[in-house]
């Protein structure tokens, strides 16, 4: 059986600060997880971005509609997560 894998807020910001930049973003924590992405200074194009990384580095297949349902990290992190479960049920 394979062991399940997760993306962790940690894993998350560090992905973001690759594709959002490091001085105009807000530091993601627990208590932030549900302001929007343009509240935390995150646009679209990072958010893609981070989409196709997070795509590459556990070679999964994610629908866009994260894009534009997964408007804050609480939702994104669940939806990806939900993703890469099912991918370990398989």
């Amino acid at each position: 059986m394979q062991a399940t894998v997760r993306l962790e807020l940690a894993d998350l910001t560090r992905i973001l600060r690759i594709w959002g930049g490091e001085e105009d973003c807000v530091e993601l924590t627990e208590e932030v997880q549900d302001l929007y992405w343009l509240e935390l200074g995150y646009d679209s194009l990072s958010i893609l971005q981070t989409i196709e990384s997070i795509e590459r580095k556990f070679a999964v297949p994610l629908a866009r509609e994260i894009l534009e349902l997964g408007d804050t990290p609480r939702l994104f992190l669940a939806m990806v997560n939900d993703v890469l479960a099912g991918r370990a049920a398989v």
